[in-house]
C-alpha cells in the first residue's frame, strides 16, 4: 500500500493576516490622506480605492474590510482634522460607503478579468450612491455641519457633484488590474490567492 500524500495550499495564519491588516490600512489610510483636494460641496478625491480594491482581490472579507474600514476612517479623520471643509461624519463616511466595496471584487476575483473589472465599476457605482445619498439626506435635514435644513431638490443638486467625483475612481481600475497581476507572486508566498 502506497503512502496517500495530502497536498495542501499554504494558507496564511492569523500573524500574517494581521501584519497584512496593520500594513494595509497604513496604506488605504495614506492614500485617503494624501488626497487631491477638490471645492466644496465635494471636499477630494482620494488614492487608496487602488489600494483597497488590490487587497480585496487577494485576501478575505474580513482582512480587506478591516484594512479598508480602519485605513479609512484613520485617514479621513486626520484630513478633517488638518484640512479646512471636512465634516466629522466623514470618516464613518468612509467606513459605509468604502468598506462594503470589498465585497464586489472579492465576489469576482475568479471569474475572470472582464467580470473583475466590471465588479471593479460597480463597486465604485456603490460607492457612489453611498456618499450621494447619504449627503442628499444631510443636506436636506441639515445635519452633522452641512448647512440649514432644505428642500428635497436644492438638497439634490447640492449632493449631485458627490457623483462625478466618485465616479472618476473608475480610472484607477486598469491601475489596479495592474498591480494584481504584478503582486500576485509575493501575495502567493503569504499564503492568500
Amino acid at each position: 500500500m502506497g503512502a496517500i500524500e495530502e497536498t495542501r495550499e499554504k494558507s496564511p495564519g492569523r500573524s500574517t493576516r494581521l501584519a497584512v491588516v496593520a500594513v494595509f490600512t497604513a496604506l488605504v489610510a495614506m492614500g485617503t490622506l494624501f488626497s487631491v483636494p477638490i471645492p466644496p460641496p465635494v471636499f477630494e478625491i482620494i488614492w487608496s480605492p487602488i489600494v483597497f480594491l488590490t487587497l480585496a482581490y487577494f485576501t478575505d472579507p474580513a482582512t480587506s474590510f478591516t484594512a479598508t474600514a480602519l485605513g479609512g476612517f484613520l485617514g479621513e479623520a486626520l484630513n478633517v482634522a488638518y484640512k479646512a471643509g471636512g465634516s466629522p461624519i466623514y470618516p464613518f463616511g468612509m467606513v459605509w460607503a468604502t468598506g462594503p466595496e470589498i465585497l464586489f471584487v472579492y465576489w469576482a476575483r475568479k471569474r475572470g478579468t472582464k467580470t473583475l473589472a466590471l465588479a471593479m465599476v460597480a463597486a465604485t457605482v456603490y460607492e457612489t450612491l453611498g456618499f450621494f445619498l447619504s449627503d442628499w439626506a444631510f443636506y436636506a435635514y441639515g445635519l452633522f455641519g452641512y448647512g440649514s435644513p432644505t428642500d428635497a431638490a436644492t438638497a439634490f443638486w447640492t449632493a449631485f457633484p458627490d457623483i462625478p467625483s466618485t465616479m472618476f475612481q473608475v480610472v484607477y481600475v486598469p491601475v489596479v488590474l495592474y498591480i494584481i497581476k504584478v503582486a500576485a507572486p509575493a501575495f502567493k508566498r503569504l499564503g492568500f490567492g
